[in-house]
């Protein structure tokens, strides 16, 4: 990537409308679906570590490969309504998109393709030869509180970025305003307080995007 402005986007209720790991949850019944939901809320709401609760949801829904696939054809199809067409005008103004999520790699490429873009950070799983869920790439660091912050600023130094611009819905996403020049707070499909009072501009469609970026 030339360009020295990034526009970065977490995915899950950003760039689509579903929370990828609780879709997965809901194939394993009620009982799992609540808890790994419960888990999912408190740390998108900042209450818990999102290290603290990673793996115990991985562990409970232990997705198959097959299941991580039909994931990401579910993103798509529930992309952001304006994501597609916003985003190719932008690129065309000179900013560079990326995805910087805490999902599940494999499930996030394909919207990724689909939207245009080409930077991916998320975690990826690893499956054995009968596509059965192992383990999550532990390394990875957007698994873990801070580690958006540290992929930022990476992504700085190693691009020599002069503008960084974050848009997400959760406090992982919020964390990164010390890096980040600007931070907008998404809402469209989870309006959450801290997000929404702690951001720098606060939107409900992507489509409000660009009139921010050109302020």
């Amino acid at each position: 990537m030339s360009s020295c402005r990034y526009l970065v986007f977490d995915c899950d209720s950003t760039l689509s409308g579903l929370e990828g790991v609780d879709e997965l949850a809901l194939l394993r019944g009620q009982d799992i679906s609540q808890a790994c939901e419960g888990m999912t809320m408190d740390a998108m709401e900042g209450r818990v570590a999102l290290e603290s609760i990673f793996a115990a949801r991985l562990n409970l829904i232990k997705p198959t490969q097959a299941e991580v696939v039909a994931l990401g054809q579910r993103y798509i199809e529930t992309v952001e309504p304006t994501a597609l067409e916003i985003l190719t005008g932008l690129r065309k103004e000179g900013w560079q998109t990326a995805i910087l999520s805490g999902g599940f790699t494999q499930a996030i490429l394909p919207l990724a393709n689909y939207l245009g873009i080409d930077r991916v950070e998320a975690v990826p799983l690893v499956f054995d030869q009968e596509g059965n869920y192992v383990k999550f790439d532990s390394t990875a660091p957007t698994c873990r509180s801070g580690g958006k912050l540290e992929v930022l600023a990476k992504w700085r130094r190693e691009f020599s970025l002069e503008r960084i611009v974050m848009v997400g819905d959760g406090s992982s996403d919020l964390e990164t305003k010390g890096v980040a020049d600007f931070f907008v707070g998404f809402g469209r499909y989870l309006r959450r307080a801290k997000v929404e009072k702690e951001a720098d501009a606060f939107i409900l469609s992507l489509e409000e995007l660009p009139a921010l970026l050109q302020a």
